[in-house]
């Protein structure tokens, strides 16, 4: 059996990495909520599904070009963007590469976000976070 050329090896392994990663100054992908949907009324404890497109969710300490961990960011808007994300009760940390996860809120209406970190819990640049969304809890 013929081998193929060297030239079109490379070619071909450019092509699958060119379309595994986002070429520069393209968006560097994408961060959404799977569950529950925008305007959602739920009753606590409710599970939550985070997706991610074009990226891949690492554990938090886990260097990766194109991933890192997802962040829930609740009742609060975006942190800086140049410091680590705080741990509190507004900013819930999933390093451990979790893409799902039940979650308790009091009753009311919330407002919910995600923000990827990188290894160090500190977001991309330029930042991805997800569109807001708001669920209401119901007692």
């Amino acid at each position: 059996m013929r081998s193929l050329p060297r030239f079109v090896l490379l070619g071909v392994t450019a092509a699958i990495l060119a379309f595994a990663a986002p070429a520069q100054g393209e968006p560097s992908g994408e961060v959404f909520f799977i569950e529950p949907a925008d305007g959602a009324a739920v009753k606590s404890p409710f599970k939550i599904v985070f997706g991610a497109k074009n990226l891949t969710i690492v554990p938090a300490g886990t260097e990766h070009a194109h991933g890192g961990h997802h962040h829930l960011l609740i009742d609060i808007g975006l942190p800086p963007l140049d410091e680590p994300i705080p741990k509190d009760e507004h900013h819930r940390h999933f390093g451990g590469g979790q893409t799902e996860a039940e979650i308790e809120l009091a009753p009311g209406k919330h407002r919910l976000q995600l923000l990827l970190g990188d290894h160090n819990h500190i977001s991309r640049d330029p930042p991805i976070a997800s569109k807001v969304i708001t669920v209401t809890v119901e007692e």
